[in-house]
């Protein structure tokens, strides 16, 4: 039986509670699709690799985009992305996290297509993006809200700063640990760990919680190893 939600601030504490127990559900049994899909694509199963683009086209487009600025030149990076690691499939095996493996050549790319932009995006390379980020209703919690909840959200949401937000999406909607968006950005954990105590800051803010003083952000930002 759900709670009785007596506040929106409540509510608001109760959704990111909810939203990180299912992503640590979800982890393990993740890590073990993942290795036995890398173990099928380097015998050239094509259904495997089907299943493994489809697993991650969405989010990785997305992130290009990012990047880019262009829905069209993010799917042709995440296309190339994936051809490169269909002619390397014997090899697939090796790699230790994939995920992370994607997100970096994804970035890559992005980078590459940007070459005019590329020195200065690499030396302050997430501080000037905008990341567009999925309305948080795609996920089943929130059917526990009310649509003005979920409006005040997203809104809070966009208006992150730039590093901050796309940060906020890898590890909120992606579902990636603290550790995976340090190497995907090139950024320190303490880092992640800074950006999000802000994002969770900002958006408990605009939500209108008030959070105790004593309460570590970082328990319910997402995920550090």
């Amino acid at each position: 039986m759900l709670p009785i939600i007596k506040s929106d601030c409540n509510l608001f504490i109760v959704i990111l509670i909810f939203k990180q127990a299912c992503v640590f559900l979800k982890d393990r049994n993740s890590e073990l699709d993942l290795q036995s899909l890398q173990k099928k694509i380097s015998y050239g199963d094509q259904s495997a690799f089907a299943a493994l683009y489809g697993l991650f086209q969405r989010r990785l487009i997305a992130f290009s985009n990012s990047l880019v600025h262009s829905k069209e030149i993010a799917e042709e990076v995440v296309e190339d992305a994936f051809v490169k690691l269909w002619t390397r499939r014997s090899s697939i095996s090796e790699i230790e996290n994939l995920a992370v493996y994607l997100y970096v050549a994804v970035k890559n790319l992005s980078l590459n297509k940007l070459s005019e932009r590329a020195k200065q995006l690499i030396s302050r390379p997430f501080d000037n993006i905008e990341t567009e980020v999925e309305a948080i209703s795609d996920d089943p919690y929130s059917l526990l809200i009310t649509a003005e909840i979920l409006s005040k959200m997203n809104k809070a949401v966009d208006e992150l700063p730039p590093r901050c937000k796309i940060i906020f999406k890898l590890v909120r909607e992606d579902g990636l640990r603290y550790k995976e968006v340090a190497e995907i950005l090139n950024i320190s954990v303490n880092t992640i760990d800074a950006q999000m105590a802000i994002a969770v800051k900002r958006l408990c803010l605009a939500m209108g919680v008030h959070k105790k003083s004593n309460t570590k952000t970082h328990g319910h930002a997402g995920k550090k190893n």
